[in-house]
This record gives structure tokens, sequence and C-alpha cells, in this order.
């Protein structure tokens, strides 16, 4: 009885896993403005394309909070209008807005994402060694002493009450 449940609860969980990720990915699809990369660092070329503007729009204006004004002409795909904004060399990490205008008076943003470029050589050593915390080693240690113990229990209970 209680494996059923189990199973129940394990299909319900994989079940509602499926439905959170086709949803953000449905999500993520109907996004009016494409945004290439999504992650940028300072001195990066960003391409920006959207057909929201519709097959007769043939020009669209942008703003680019980390690149400013961004023009976006007719691209290789039918619809679709594209334009590309540098980031600046001084441009900070984080998120800034992109807004794109179409004729007569659409509207739609987007975001991107500006990431800081790492300076400087890689620190490298033991990992966590260098400061270790017996404390933390003892706890984890005790839980993996108690997990292969109560493993031990359960196996020597289903030896036990199998049928010969």
């Amino acid at each position: 009885m209680r494996i059923r449940t189990a199973h129940v609860l394990a299909g319900g969980a994989l079940a509602m896993m499926a439905f959170c990720t086709s949803a953000a990915t449905a999500a993520a699809e109907e996004s009016e403005v494409s945004v290439s990369p999504e992650v940028a660092y300072p001195g990066s070329t960003v391409r920006v394309s959207t057909a929201v503007c519709g097959p007769d729009v043939g020009y669209a204006k942008g703003q680019a909070e980390a690149g400013g004004q961004i023009n976006l002409l007719e691209s290789d795909r039918e619809g679709e209008l594209a334009g590309e904004f540098t980031v600046p060399d001084g441009t900070k990490g984080g998120i800034y807005n992109i807004t794109v205008k179409c004729p007569p008076r659409t509207r739609v943003e987007t975001t991107i994402e500006v990431a800081h470029r790492p300076s400087g050589a890689v620190h490298s050593g033991f990992g966590g060694a260098a400061g270790t915390n017996f404390t933390q080693i003892a706890i984890g240690s005790a839980l993996i002493a108690g997990a292969a113990a109560g493993g031990l229990v359960m196996m020597r209970r289903r030896a036990a009450g199998a049928p010969a």
C-alpha cells in the first residue's frame, strides 16, 4: 500500500514538473523581441530582432539602456526586423531594458543581462581544503554512516520477510 502511494506521489510530482517546464518554455517562445546573446559582456555586439511590427513595416527604432539607439531594418527572415548595438566598455554588470518602437504605435520591451568580465588570474589550490571545517566533516560522515546503516536494516527486513 505504501509503495503505491509513493508511486502516485512521484507520478504527480513528475507531471507537475513537466507542466511547469512546458509553461516556462511557452512563455519564452512568446517573447516579442529576441536578443542574442541573452548575456553580454562590455564590448560585445548584441543582435536585437522582432516580428511584432508586421510584414508591411520595414523600419523600427530601438533604445538599449546599455548601448544607445538601435536601428532595426528588414532581415533575411520575412517579416522580421533586426539591428545591432555594442555594449560600451564601461558598462557595469546588471539587467538593462531594451525598447523597440514600430510605426505607428507599437512598443515592445525586453531585457538583456550584462555580466562583469572577470579580471586577473584564476585562484587555484586545494578547493576548500585550506579552510577545513572538522565539524562539517564529522556531521557529513555521521549522516553517511546513518544512511548506510538504515539501508542495511531495510535489506535485512526484506530478506527476513521474503518467502523461501
